[in-house]
């Protein structure tokens, strides 16, 4: 599993970094000082766990988080204990105190190997209306262009997120995701039905919202729905 160590003390980095280098299935891939630094290695690298300090200058742990559009799996590596509960509410794997304890190293490892089969790298983290949110890609159905923000719908919710549907499109899978018009991207394994209409195309979806397709993406939506039927 590809991991990346994001502190803003060099010591405590190489510190973990050595213990780390114990557990053979974890595969250290690069270290971030900061917040800004980290959210463009995790852009570029794409790893799959995240060992993340909270308390950093300018931007915190937290703030990272909510900048990334898609959110490896999270353990906070922390020397105080008052953020404990909010890291639990967006589902970290586990919450580490420093200095840090061989024993409650391996536990957080052994967590990462169970939850890395279940789900990989397939999250959003998502601070809305004073909560926060961590939700897998593989359960939304629909997002939505709003300006310069984006609506996605999951289940029965839907959540605001300040990103443009261009740059989500960019970072999602195109064999699952599909850009239906200008200001809708669908999950093509929540689409109910296409159906033509004369010169037009239109989807239902699963959750029965309705939208019609661009003349420039109906041949090439059809021939995706018909690959993931």
């Amino acid at each position: 599993m590809r991991a990346l160590i994001i502190d803003d003390e060099r010591l405590a980095r190489d510190e973990l970094r050595l213990m780390l280098n114990e557990f053979h299935e974890i595969n250290i891939i690069g270290e971030a000082a900061n917040a800004d630094q980290a959210e463009r290695m995790i852009s570029d690298l794409r790893p799959d766990v995240i060992f993340l300090d909270i308390q950093m200058p300018v931007r915190s742990g937290f703030d990272l988080l909510e900048s990334l559009s898609v959110t490896p799996l999270i353990v906070f590596i922390t020397a105080y204990e008052t953020f404990a509960l909010k890291a639990f509410d967006v589902s970290a794997i586990d919450y580490l105190m420093k200095p840090l304890r061989e024993e409650r190293l391996k536990k957080a490892v052994s967590e990462i190997k169970s939850r890395f089969k279940e789900a990989g790298n397939d999250h959003l983290f998502v601070k809305d209306k004073g909560q926060y949110h961590l939700i897998k890609w593989s359960e939304v159905h629909l997002v939505e262009s709003l300006d310069n923000y984006v609506r996605i719908y999951f289940g029965y919710k839907n959540i605001l997120f300040k990103s443009s549907l261009n740059q989500l499109e960019e970072k999602l899978d195109n064999s699952t995701f599909f850009r239906i018009a200008r200001a809708q991207l669908v999950n093509l394994n929540y689409i109910e039905s296409i159906k033509q209409e004369e010169n037009s195309l239109s989807v239902e979806l699963k959750s029965g919202q309705h939208f019609p397709v661009s003349i420039r993406q109906a041949v090439k939506l059809k021939k995706l729905y018909n690959q993931n039927k």
